[in-house]
């Protein structure tokens, strides 16, 4: 009898042990929960990035892969109007220009107050001697009050201007650059030239004074463009060195041996 006791007594210990209670501070053992799938990015979001993506191989040269990024960005979102603006630009420097003006059109279609559009269809414009009819673009690009790069607006509209013939407006133009942006070496080197032709040599200077100030090491043409500067106002110091820094700097060029020749009429 002691020995059946001492079985059933075993036997209970065993199961109560075996079925160890949790502690009350642990936390009840939770269900594997699914996992959720990613939602896609949406159709503007990968046209986004396609764009970034194009225009990032346009900046490097790479204008096939360009076209391929750009022309996905637009089979994903047709209203993308970016991806139409950068891809026209890849197709102008691709020199197919039929291509181009047809993206950018597109673009403007789509928003017709992009400044971005605007200005670099006004610049297509000008480049392909539609002076008059590119200053518009600017100014429609200039009319955005959140546009960021007004300034260069004006630039352009100020060289297309010129080109027109209509000075007047191109003074302005580049006036107006310089209000926003007092540095702005393009203004600054146009307005020169514009004085310049006008037979103002003082004020020509001055604006190209300026200039130096902003581009410390300036190209050959602008190095000569100095010199000739100079020799019309009798400084021959500043004539000398602006020579000195063509032959140090450019010596093969044409400006180099236009220099060393006095030709700087």
């Amino acid at each position: 009898m002691r020995a059946v006791l001492a079985v059933v007594m075993l036997a209970l210990l065993v199961a109560a042990c075996g079925s160890k209670e949790p502690k009350r501070d642990e936390p009840a053992p939770t269900a594997p929960q699914p996992q959720q799938r990613p939602t896609p990015a949406s159709a503007l979001e990968r046209a986004r990035v396609h764009t970034e993506l194009g225009a990032n191989y346009y900046e490097i040269g790479k204008l096939g892969v360009a076209l391929q990024e750009l022309n996905e960005a637009i089979a994903i979102d047709p209203k993308y109007v970016p991806a139409y603006n950068t891809l026209a630009l890849v197709h102008m420097a691709l020199r197919e220009d039929d291509k181009a003006r047809k993206r950018f059109q597109e673009a403007l279609r789509l928003d017709p107050n992009d400044s971005d559009v605007n200005n670099n269809y006004g610049r297509f414009l000008c480049d392909r001697k539609q002076e008059k009819e590119s200053v518009k673009y600017f100014l429609a690009a200039i009319r955005n009050p959140l546009y960021e790069r007004v300034e260069e607006a004006y630039v352009n509209a100020g060289i297309c201007a010129r080109r027109a013939g209509d000075e007047a407006s191109a003074e302005d133009f580049f006036q107006r650059a310089l209000k926003l942006k007092p540095g702005d070496a393009r203004a600054l080197i146009n307005l020169s030239q514009l004085y310049y032709a006008r037979g103002d040599i003082a004020q020509a200077k001055a604006n190209l004074t300026r200039f130096m100030q902003v581009v410390p090491s300036p190209d050959a043409g602008t190095l000569l463009y100095g010199a000739r500067l100079s020799r019309m106002m009798g400084d021959r110091n500043a004539m000398a060195s602006y020579g000195a820094q063509l032959r140090s700097r450019f010596p093969e060029s044409s400006e180099a041996r236009a220099f060393e020749e006095g030709r700087l009429e």
